[in-house]
């Protein structure tokens, strides 16, 4: 078995791609995002995961002047501060704070407006995974962190106005067929609804690759703890790799107008099969697999394995509800420009809803979790209401049944 360089590997085989999708624009756009990040007080909401702790490596070589964390995993902060204190020649701010709490508390509230302003705030904080969507208190606890906290944050900003504000979106928006990514179309809905008060831009883009709790992140943990992998056969996605991530947001948030939608610029054939990645990822790694026929027959094998012998891996079709077999960024009637940017596209022409169509959709969605109705197929049929493009995939199977 062989170590493999993970950063190497998503460059070869995952995004290939040598060097970061968006480095021109960096490059052509760094003495504004110089201007606009250099001395400035930044708060990062949901900055320990994959995607947030990307965002602020973006921005820190810019150095702001403070630089907020919060996160409501402990564990995370923790690590997040020990890679950057741990990187050769980082640059961080004096005036650096991380704070385990979750945004929607009255406690964040009276950090926020005691240590304010700040004057770049990013949002990151979101359920992100469409396992979510197994109950109807998995969709409650998902669209009341999705939407429900989203928009009272929103009226706090409106009141304490940063000079940009993002908050973070998803390419399951497009087009969605799971909660998740109609919990995220609405959030698009609720932070357009207020763009007209305070500058404001999102951005959707691929899986990320190797992300914390991705099903590729999962593998190192299988591999090591001498476990079968479970992977979808029929199921590709666009990919970016963490950098990645974290750069075209940190772009989206201060190069952006408001109301608009950032998208990465990857075409469909640049589109990767898991089944792929997972066959480049044991090659690489120097272990063969044994494919297996179903989960009972892979932990049979992966019982007393042992480094020398085959890797049991089972590759199944996709039969999860909400699962989409590809992904989309944006839809036919969105205008979307491709020439301002060399990595990015931007959606012009997002829907600004009025705050009284906000505020009907939070309400009734609160009324109906209230309700002695509220089940997963009454959330689904409301939100449908509100999203007419809402086509959900019930099959009545969800991933937690799954390895």
């Amino acid at each position: 078995m062989h170590i493999i360089d993970i950063q190497q590997f998503i460059k070869t085989h995952i995004t290939k791609r040598e060097k970061s999708l968006f480095e021109e624009d960096i490059i052509t756009f760094s003495n504004e995002l110089a201007k606009e990040i250099s001395e400035k007080s930044i708060l990062v909401i949901g900055g320990a995961g994959t995607i947030g702790s990307s965002f602020i490596k973006a921005v820190l070589p810019f150095k702001p002047s403070r630089l907020f964390v919060i996160d409501t995993n402990e564990n995370g902060l923790t690590e997040l501060t020990r890679d950057l204190r741990s990187a050769y020649n980082q640059y961080i701010p004096e005036d650096y704070k991380t704070y385990p709490m979750n945004f929607g508390d009255p406690v964040f509230k009276k950090m926020f407006v005691k240590e304010g302003p700040f004057d770049i705030v990013a949002n990151f904080a979101a359920h992100k995974h469409v396992r979510s969507e197994k109950d109807h208190y998995s969709i409650e606890a998902m669209i009341d962190n999705n939407v429900f906290k989203a928009k009272e944050f929103l009226d706090l900003l409106v009141a304490n106005k940063p000079e940009h504000f993002f908050c973070v979106s998803t390419d399951k928006a497009a087009n969605p067929v799971n909660v998740m990514g109609a919990s995220k179309k609405l959030m698009e809905e609720v932070i357009m609804a207020y763009s007209t008060d305070i500058k404001i831009t999102t951005a959707r883009f691929a899986n990320v690759a190797f992300s914390n709790g991705s099903l590729l992140d999962g593998y190192i943990q299988r591999v090591f703890k001498k476990q079968p992998i479970s992977c979808p056969s029929d199921v590709k996605r666009f990919f970016v790799s963490p950098e990645e991530s974290g750069q075209i947001c940190m772009m989206a948030c201060i190069l952006g107008k408001s109301g608009e939608i950032f998208f990465p610029k990857i075409g469909e054939d640049e589109m990767v099969y898991f089944k792929d990645i997972t066959l480049d990822f044991f090659r690489d790694m120097g272990i063969v697999i044994r494919e297996c026929n179903n989960e009972n027959e892979a932990k049979e094998f992966s019982n007393n394995i042992s480094i020398e012998d085959p890797h049991p891996v089972y590759f199944f079709e996709s039969d999860t509800s909400g699962e989409k077999l590809y992904e989309e960024f944006f839809i036919e009637t969105d205008e979307v420009d491709f020439h301002l940017y060399s990595g990015m596209g931007v959606i012009k022409n997002a829907v600004k809803p009025s705050k009284k169509h906000i505020n009907d959709c939070v309400s009734e969605l609160k009324d109906l979790m209230d309700s002695e109705y509220n089940d997963k197929y009454s959330i689904v049929s409301l939100m449908k209401k509100y999203l007419p493009d809402f086509e959900h995939i019930e099959t009545g199977k969800s991933l937690d049944q799954k390895m």
